[in-house]
């Protein structure tokens, strides 16, 4: 007997056809978790994430160091049961290892992607921040 039935035999033994499947109601969520490297990179506003972008793109970490110093201005990360002056230190230590491995090219790699995460970020943090000050 074959295993995969054809059409119309599918349709005679009374199996429900796969594009009409019952929806079940169960709602997925999922999560992306960061390490605390990750977690660190401040949400800042939009031009700046921009100018870090282009920073890291030509000079590998240069965009990541000055990244740091806007968490010493107030800048939210994802870290928030951590202290300023250590999720600063973990941005200068992610500067340091793109500055580093940017001599065998992972550096600058990693910098542009950590640069392009700044700008993601800060255009959600963007999008929320103008839904909550917008009059309805």
């Amino acid at each position: 007997m074959d295993p995969f039935p054809k059409d119309g035999e599918s349709a005679a033994a009374g199996e429900p056809s796969r594009g009409a499947a019952p929806s079940s109601g169960v709602v997925v969520q999922v999560r992306e978790k960061k390490g605390p490297l990750r977690a660190a990179i401040p949400y800042m506003p939009f031009p700046v994430a921009v100018i870090c972008l282009f920073l890291n793109t030509f000079v590998p970490g240069l965009g990541t160091f000055v990244s740091a110093f806007t968490v010493l201005c107030g800048a939210r990360t994802d870290l928030p049961d951590r202290h300023m002056c250590c999720v600063f230190w973990l941005n200068i230590a992610a500067a340091l290892i793109q500055i580093l491995t940017a001599i065998v090219m992972v550096g600058w790699i990693m910098s542009i992607f950590w640069g392009m995460d700044m700008v993601i970020l800060a255009s959600k943090y963007s999008a929320l921040t103008s839904s909550l000050t917008s009059p309805l």
